[in-house]
């Protein structure tokens, strides 16, 4: 049985229903003229007692209560047997074979059930009409003729609904299919999204806590180391390890949300990576060349210029045993270049990994994840989100060369570069939370 149209049914499905409840109009119509019309007692109350019939029948199947598949089945019996004797009872009645002829489609259960059902009927209102009329062979091929010609729109019915009804299953098909495949896709958005977020979390631990770590076990080593010999220095280190302490405080307030995100304030880049530069150098000892003119930039090149030389400066103190640290930060008309050089033993790019003896941390092959750390390959993830590029250059013996180039940033409507710079910070290169550019927090 062909169930009511849904939202989305193809055209022909609604309008075969249409024809059903306008089929219900048209017997309302007849049963109505019935009772009011001048009709013989006896053609009175059995038309009317056949349509009652039909329309408890009817009533039944659309209840739908027990085997729908057999109350349809057998509806459609009635339904012959009542446009046959109706046929036979009345003029004119016949009549009701075409306006219910949507219904041996929508009740039957096959295509062919709806054929065989639909042919029944026109065969006995055929009988039923030629009876009433008096059985002759003029007769029969008049009533037969007109049966045949609306048997035949049932025919073509029956054969074009069920590819309707396949059309809407499809639909229906390939609307659940895009349900799931939407939520799939959401589900993958959600945990790309959480894959991301833990990557960014990672890459900043990397880059604060972890940093900050380990320069307070190398300066807690060589206090320790000198602290009989030279009390001063080791004093002097110890009030380094206790500014890292505190600068790694504040990266991790900023890291669970309970302070604002770190920055640096706008056209403070210079001064930020001076006094990044002076701390190194007070750390470790090593000569510092910086050429730092007043650059401005926008706040995640900042931050990003900031980290990657934090990056450098690690490897260098780690790896690179190193005399000289070179900085260079220029700006053209592509974008903002920053170059870091030292004269340390330098490596083969591409073939050493992390900690590997000789070797710079993290330094792999361009695009590939270093053993275990971020190091440059997080440089390289960290500038490339707004375009910017890592270059390494170095060899055995003959120091590493490091440029980062980031593009320049758009000027914003009032002729000034975008600032973006969080509350908190100030205005003289200093942070109030997140890093301390001056040592301090």
């Amino acid at each position: 049985m062909l169930p009511r149209p849904r939202r989305g049914d193809p055209l022909w499905i609604w309008l075969l229903h249409g024809w059903d409840v306008f089929s219900w109009a048209i017997i309302g119509l007849l049963t109505l003229t019935t009772l009011l019309g001048d009709v013989p007692a006896g053609d009175r109350y059995g038309s009317l007692a056949l349509l009652a019939v039909l329309a408890l029948g009817y009533a039944a199947v659309r209840r739908g209560h027990g085997n729908t598949v057999r109350l349809a089945s057998g509806y459609l019996v009635v339904l012959i047997v009542v446009v046959g004797l109706l046929s036979w009872l009345r003029d004119g009645f016949g009549v009701l074979y075409t306006v219910t002829l949507s219904q041996f489609v929508i009740f039957a259960n096959t295509p062919r059930s709806a054929i065989v059902h639909s042919g029944l009927g026109a065969l006995a209102i055929t009988l039923g009409g030629s009876l009433r009329q008096g059985w002759s062979v003029d007769s029969l091929a008049t009533n037969a003729t007109s049966s045949v010609a609306v048997y035949a729109v049932g025919v073509v019915m029956a054969l074009v609904t069920p590819r309707a009804v396949a059309a809407r299953d499809e639909r229906v098909r390939l609307r659940s299919r895009l349900a799931d495949a939407e939520e799939q896709l959401t589900e993958a958005q959600k945990r790309q999204g959480a894959a991301e977020e833990r990557e960014r979390i990672a890459r900043e631990i990397h880059d604060t806590l972890a940093q900050g770590f380990a320069s307070i076990v190398v300066l807690a080593e060589a206090a320790r180391a000198g602290l009989a010999a030279e009390p001063e220095k080791s004093a002097q280190q110890l009030q380094s390890i206790e500014r890292t302490a505190r600068e790694n405080l504040a990266e991790a307030r900023v890291l669970v949300g309970a302070a604002p995100r770190s920055g640096v304030a706008a056209g403070s880049v210079a001064t930020t990576l001076r006094r990044t530069l002076d701390r190194f150098a007070e750390d470790t000892g090593l000569a510092v060349e910086a050429e730092l003119p007043d650059v401005h930039c926008d706040q995640p090149t900042r931050i990003a210029l900031l980290r990657c030389t934090q990056e450098s400066l690690a490897n260098v103190r780690k790896h690179a045993e190193a005399s000289t640290v070179g900085v260079v930060l220029a700006a053209g008309p592509e974008g903002v270049e920053l170059e870091i050089t030292d004269d340390g033993k330098g490596f083969v790019p591409g073939t050493v990994g992390r900690g590997a003896a000789g070797g710079r941390e993290g330094t792999v092959p361009d695009g590939a994840v270093p053993d275990g750390g971020f190091g440059l390959d997080g440089m390289r993830r960290r500038l490339a989100e707004f375009g910017g590029e890592l270059s390494v250059t170095s060899s055995p013996g003959d120091g590493t060369r490091i440029l980062i180039t980031v593009p320049a940033a758009g000027p914003t409507a009032d002729g000034t570069l975008p600032d973006g710079a969080p509350a908190g910070t100030s205005t003289d290169g200093t942070c109030t939370t997140g890093i301390a550019t001056d040592g301090q927090v």
